[in-house]
């Protein structure tokens, strides 16, 4: 299994940039099959590092044998991201051991053989790395990751088509509308709430419309586009074609719209030039790109940009990371550009040198604090400020690096007697349900439930404060970045009145489906990711189309985002001066 993609959307912290596919099957997520309840066995061995691998394999049989009840044996998922933390960290016979594990512990199982193939190709072994691909192509005939190893270790000289080749190709009229068949059907066969935020009829008649537009002559590269209406109409920020990755590897630069724009109050202003220095200026509001206007452009892009219900800040914060990539999607891949410029009487005609065009271009609407979690003392203010720019941390993994940050941090605040903490959790993409809750810990005065007030077979129903727990005056700066467990945190902060909430919609809420499924169509062989399993928080009474809102309304304008002006912050901190 190459997890790379799947942890780009499941962790939001690595680029779809590999050719290599992830477990095909209905995968539910880390983030819903933790059963603390028990305990996690692969948290167990990741502090028995100091034995050799083969120690800690006897410490798992040890263990199953003696207290089978004990730990989560039985989750395959939890064992599979263990193997694969040695992978990557460059202990590939130490993750060989761990996936024969897997192998022997759910022999019916496809993706533990994929894995084992993968751990034996790490290792130079293609003979029983084929084996086990073959393996796991019968067990599971849609996984498509088993399929293209196989035929790259068979035919090693056989070149694959790259993202640039993909970009122009033209498939026949059928295979085009045979797919959009089969992703209709997939979406409504995969996703648990796929017709939550738009009628099956609408749904269907947006396919019928994109077959309708397709001839003999469509490339791959715009019926990618149209698929990408149809994904997006889901309305799940966890179901995509892997954000706009693989669109931007397809794209040829010299076709990319040659200027860096940023989308702010519904108006397209110009942040950076690139070669087209003297022709626009910075700042400038660009009203019209080859004569279509910005607000009719922006209403078809948002159409294909995947969203939680119907939140409209994390479109356009997306838009704002991936512009120069989506609007030559958008206009059908024009060769050269005009723009209007607000103020000016004639069109301009723009370079198309693209050299310098970053993408994704990198957000520094806020000043980046170093490192995912901080804790900084603003000095004479008794005020604190904890941003959170990560929920990323799994008990396979790392989470006792979070908790033991958030446990330093409060120890500190107590003895700074900090009277008000700033949690800033703007750009957080989400990650576990066991930081999100050992953090609430901390904040709230009075027991919680989280997934289940009455169910806590997975040790996410009644939760218990810290004694400690802070008892100042709290405030949330919250955006459109924030994805999937940060909506579960910010709704029971907003459930829990925990404290003041400043900023814009949130991209979530308490509603969420996640999850993975990675699947392929037959004829394009286009990847999509599907969720499928649903998340939600337990009698929050708020609604699910609608991201969590701030209690107070603050936005950077342009003028604050090219001077680097925090203006949400800056609003947290002189609210807390004015009300002190």
């Amino acid at each position: 299994m190459d997890i790379k993609p799947y942890l780009f959307l499941l962790l939001l912290c690595v680029a779809c940039n590999t050719n290599k596919a992830v477990e095909q099957d209905a995968q539910q997520d880390p983030l819903a099959t933790v059963n603390t309840s028990k305990k996690s066995i692969a948290q167990t061995l990741q502090a028995q590092e100091h034995l050799s691998i083969e120690e800690r394999i006897a410490l798992y049989r040890k263990l199953k044998k003696e207290s089978p009840d004990a730990y989560n044996f039985e989750n395959e998922d939890e064992m599979t991201m263990y193997g694969y933390r040695h992978l990557w960290n460059n202990q590939p016979n130490d993750a060989l051991e761990i996936f024969k594990l897997i192998v022997e512990e759910f022999p019916n199982s496809s993706n533990p053989y994929d894995s084992l193939g993968e751990g034996y190709l790490a290792v130079g072994d293609s003979v029983l790395s084929l084996k086990n691909y073959e393996i796991s192509l019968k067990l599971n005939p849609d996984n498509f990751n088993a399929e293209d190893q196989i035929e790259r270790i068979k035919y090693p000289n056989r070149k694959p088509i790259s993202p640039k080749e993909k970009f122009h190709m033209v498939y026949t009229k059928n295979a085009y509308i045979e797919d959009l068949q089969q992703l209709g059907e997939k979406l409504l066969e995969v996703h648990p709430n796929a017709l939550k935020f738009i009628s099956e009829k609408d749904f269907w008649e947006t396919i019928e419309n994109k077959n309708s537009l397709i001839t003999e002559h469509t490339t791959f590269a715009e019926f990618a586009w149209h698929c990408s209406e149809i994904i997006a109409n889901i309305n799940c920020s966890h179901t995509s074609m892997g954000s706009f990755f693989f669109e931007n590897e397809m794209l040829p630069n010299n076709l990319r719209f040659p200027v860096q724009t940023r989308l702010v109050d519904g108006k397209l202003y110009v942040i950076d030039a690139y070669s087209n220095k003297g022709k626009v200026a910075v700042k400038g509001e660009i009203t019209h790109i080859n004569n279509v206007p910005v607000p009719q452009l922006i209403t078809d892009i948002y159409k294909h940009l995947q969203s939680q219900g119907h939140v409209e800040t994390s479109k356009r914060l997306d838009f704002n990371l991936w512009s120069t990539t989506i609007i030559p999607y958008a206009l059908n891949f024009p060769k050269s550009y005009q723009v209007k410029i607000k103020g000016e009487q004639l069109p301009i005609h723009l370079n198309m040198s693209s050299n310098e065009i970053k993408v994704p271009y990198r957000d520094n609407s806020i000043p980046f604090c170093g490192e995912d979690l901080c804790l900084e003392i603003i000095k004479d203010d008794n005020t604190a400020i904890m941003t959170i720019y990560s929920f990323n941390y799994y008990p396979w993994n790392n989470l006792d690096e979070f908790q033991q940050f958030i446990d330093d941090s409060f120890k500190k605040i107590k003895e700074k007697q900090i009277e008000n903490l700033i949690i800033d959790v703007r750009f957080n993409g989400g990650g576990s349900p066991e930081s999100s809750i050992y953090l609430l810990k901390y904040l709230s005065k009075q027991p919680f439930a989280y997934f289940s007030e009455t169910d806590n077979s997975k040790g996410y129903g009644m939760q218990q404060p810290f004694e400690n727990s802070f008892n100042g005056n709290l405030f949330f700066l919250i955006d459109g970045h924030g994805k999937s467990t940060t909506g579960h945190f910010m709704a029971l902060v907003k459930k829990l009145n925990l404290g003041t909430i400043i900023g814009e919609e949130l991209g979530s809420n308490q509603f969420c489906t996640s999850g993975q499924t990675i699947l392929r169509l037959t004829n394009t062989k286009l990847v999509y990711y599907v969720a499928n399993f649903t998340s939600k928080l337990a009698n929050t009474n708020l609604p699910d189309e609608k991201g969590i809102l701030p209690d107070h309304y603050v936005a950077q304008n342009i003028e604050d985002y090219l001077n680097e002006v925090d203006t949400v912050k800056e609003y947290a901190l002189k609210r807390i001066t004015t009300e002190n």
